[in-house]
């Protein structure tokens, strides 16, 4: 089973305007058939383009699809305030049926983290401290009791980012499932390896640990409008087959979740949606 996710807008957008149509975008991908969408988010813009704030993105989502899953790949944990963070997601997850998943990660922009007024060393550390009193506080314990306790029982599912010793420790003491960003099987088989061996340090064992990752797909037939961070899903010469084997071989190494990154200009979005479903979604078995 693979469950394959996209983002309601394209990668890296240039302009505001380029994402003005993530609406008609998630519904389109909810039709289609897809597990998720997903949004990452920067509070200020830089050399890759705007980002939209994730949470309010996810949330008009939300109040425009029925079905579809709602997931954050990802959100800058120690950026924020975990009480906030804790209520906004309990929120979102209460009003969306369930639908909710906080992806988390620490982030790389030293800038970022000058303009909100956050210290960048120790990120890790406090990422830590947060995700503990984060679901603590959608338990119903701790200090304070949350405005508005999440749908999900215990709370939305979590997933860490990162392949450092230190992320991958982080996601085995608090998180529902690993998330990687353009790894291959033979990657993902290293990371599993390395949780073993982590595992055993954290008092947990690994295969409870579900692996999800981001990878980029540039379609058959349509331009990347972008310069790619790594290599594109089925090769730089994709095709339907090459897509679809290693979607396959990276089930096989267990990859449960994937989302995907379509780097095409904003006006050819939906018609790489299309194929996407098409040519891969369809492969894949979601029950």
């Amino acid at each position: 089973m693979l469950r394959i996710g996209v983002a309601p807008h394209r990668l890296w957008p240039a302009r505001e305007t380029e994402i003005d149509g993530v609406l008609a975008t998630a519904r389109k991908a909810e039709e289609l058939g897809f597990d998720h969408v997903f949004a990452s988010g920067h509070a200020v813009a830089g050399d890759l383009g705007v980002t939209p704030d994730p949470l309010v993105t996810l949330s008009a989502v939300a109040g425009a699809t029925e079905r579809i899953g709602l997931v954050t790949s990802v959100l800058v944990l120690p950026l924020y305030n975990p009480v906030v963070l804790a209520h906004q997601t309990a929120t979102l997850d209460r009003l969306s049926g369930g639908r909710f998943t906080l992806g988390v990660g620490t982030g790389w922009d030293t800038q970022e983290y000058a303009a909100v007024g956050v210290p960048f060393a120790g990120r890790g550390r406090r990422a830590d401290e947060q995700l503990a009193a984060v679901r603590e506080l959608w338990r119903g314990e701790g200090p304070a009791r949350l405005g508005v306790l999440p749908r999900t029982e215990g709370g939305p599912a979590v997933w860490v980012g990162g392949q450092s010793d230190a992320a991958l420790r982080r996601a085995l003491r608090y998180a529902d499932a690993w998330h990687g960003s353009g790894v291959d099987a033979a990657g993902l088989k290293s990371v599993a390896e390395r949780l073993v061996a982590l595992g055993e340090q954290a008092g947990r064992d690994p295969r409870s640990l579900g692996l999800t990752a981001g990878l980029f797909l540039v379609p058959p037939g349509f331009a990347p409008a972008v310069r790619l961070p790594g290599r594109p899903l089925g090769g730089a010469d994709a095709s339907a087959e090459s897509v679809r084997e290693e979607l396959a071989a990276l089930a096989d190494a267990g990859l449960s979740s994937c989302s995907l990154w379509l780097p095409v200009a904003a006006d050819a979005l939906p018609d790489a949606l299309a194929w996407t479903a098409a040519e891969a979604l369809s492969f894949f078995s979601k029950d």
